[in-house]
């Protein structure tokens, strides 16, 4: 059945039990069980800030579904002359299914969400990347299992915090190790309470580290932050992903990407048997096709 919410702005948008279909369909679709199709269907992708994976993945994938993806960069659009966010939502409501915003404030896919008559989908904010949880659920069952213990380190950032709720969710024990200036909103910890986790943040990278079945990392300066690098990276001297922190462990590795090698991770960590990058960033179309089908599939549009 579809889902019940109508958009996708949070990863607890949708129910544990939610999840956990999603991510079900997501596997059968990678592994060919099932093949729902999209025909006829229209995708029109908002872009605010430049992407490699968000834009490929959701392309490629609407393609693979049967339907059509349209990119709307900032000079293909009107918001930046003047036209109002609503209104912008109001007419493409009208022309498409669907539609993925990667944005700078969340406010704004909110008012997206709010104003278009169709599914809205978060691509990315500064406040959460529900889309990448998804990706990210999906290659922990596939390489570690549900039972797993995921240390993040590093920047309280969009990914981290999605994540968290994300794992909470699905069950996963999660721990957060961040310099304290550059920590978590603490509603995600209360968000993740309200799924039965205790999350207790930390500044020590080795305690989280320490018995982890996976490390997960990301930049520790962000797009927009650009002006912030010389105070962040003295910030968060002792936090990179590295042999050392990774020392008596057999811990996988993850990273949303791009990723700043020799800044929060090493060459040699990211290249090396331990990483799956390369397998979360794959997970992003599947999870997300695995998305697009559960919130438009209706009537003849269901699976072939």
């Amino acid at each position: 059945m579809p889902l019940a919410t109508d958009d996708f702005l949070d990863i607890d948008d949708v129910t544990p039990a939610e999840l956990d279909a999603l991510l079900d369909r997501a596997a059968a679709m990678k592994a060919g069980e099932t093949e729902p199709r999209l025909p006829d269907t229209t995708l029109g992708m908002i872009f605010e800030k430049p992407s490699t994976r968000t834009r490929i993945s959701f392309e490629t994938g609407m393609t693979r579904l049967g339907g059509h993806a349209m990119f709307l960069g900032p000079d293909d659009l009107q918001l930046g002359h003047g036209e109002p966010l609503r209104d912008t939502a109001r007419v493409l409501g009208r022309y498409v299914d669907a539609v993925m915003a990667r944005l700078f404030d969340h406010a704004d896919v909110e008012t997206l969400a709010e104003h278009a008559d169709c599914p809205v989908i978060n691509g990315l904010t500064d406040e959460a990347h529900p889309c990448q949880t998804l990706a990210d659920l999906l290659t922990i069952r596939e390489f570690v299992g549900e039972d797993a213990t995921v240390a993040w380190v590093g920047d309280g950032n969009n990914v981290g915090q999605s994540f968290v709720v994300g794992a909470a969710m699905a069950g996963i024990d999660v721990r957060v190790a961040t310099p304290a200036e550059y920590g978590m909103d603490p509603a995600v910890f209360e968000r993740a309470a309200a799924f039965g986790a205790e999350v207790e943040p930390t500044a020590d990278p080795e305690a989280v580290v320490d018995g982890a079945d996976v490390v997960y990392t990301d930049v520790w300066v962000s797009m927009g932050q650009e002006d912030e690098r010389d105070e962040k990276v003295a910030a968060f001297d002792g936090y990179q992903v590295n042999a050392d922190l990774l020392a008596g462990t057999d811990a996988k590795v993850m990273h949303c990407l791009p990723a700043h090698r020799g800044e929060e991770i090493t060459d040699d960590v990211l290249e090396s048997d331990r990483a799956l990058a390369w397998d979360q960033a794959e997970n992003r179309m599947h999870a997300q096709n695995a998305l697009l089908v559960e919130l438009l599939e209706k009537g003849d549009a269901g699976e072939s």
